[in-house]
């Protein structure tokens, strides 16, 4: 796309997932060889199992590594993803491969064409097929996500889908305050 510019950060938070970290560095490194303009950030959050090997044997699958010596949580994770971020764009991949890196093209083609200050994905609203969730989690999911629309006057299917892209900028260069998971919500607010 342009020179040296970065667009994406993508940024990987992991914690003990030596199963699939490889896998999740792979496919990403696909989706690279096909849209270069991104960067890759990798958070190792206090792993305890092999996958600090792993990530030290596969440095040329990410541009950038931040290894914390004990868990401090996603938040925390992602906060320190924020601050080497790069590109244009943030988003995440979880390193348990429960999203697809394939669908970053999606973001990449809405990115090129509309040029949006936020794009969310949907564990709900699937183009190929569906999944079969727990009642109470996707109850509970349609409820927040009402209550976020209504204070928000927004129509998301999914706030707390991972899949979440939006333009660095609107930070103003103030990180999220929150570590936990409800840091989610706080980057969409």
């Amino acid at each position: 796309m342009s020179d040296n510019k970065i667009l994406v950060s993508i940024i990987v938070p992991l914690f003990n997932e030596e199963k699939t970290i490889l896998s999740v560095l792979n496919k990403l490194s696909e989706v690279k060889k096909k849209f270069n303009d991104i960067q890759i950030i990798v958070i190792n959050d206090g792993s305890t199992d092999n996958s600090v090997k792993i990530l030290e044997d596969n440095k040329n699958l990410y541009d950038d590594i931040i290894n914390n010596s004990t868990n401090r949580g996603k938040g925390n994770a992602v906060k320190k993803g924020i601050e080497l971020a790069k590109g244009d764009y943030i988003t995440f991949q979880d390193a348990d491969l429960e999203y697809d890196p394939n669908d970053f093209f999606k973001f990449f083609k809405l990115i090129e064409n509309f040029s949006p200050d936020l794009i969310i994905g949907s564990r709900l609203n699937y183009s190929d097929y569906t999944r079969s969730h727990n009642i109470f989690n996707k109850f509970g999911n349609r409820m927040i996500t009402l209550l976020f629309n209504i204070l928000y006057n927004t129509t998301f299917t999914d706030v707390y889908s991972c899949y979440a892209c939006f333009k660095k900028k609107l930070l103003k260069n103030n990180l999220p305050k929150t570590d936990g998971f409800e840091q989610h919500a706080e980057i969409l607010c």
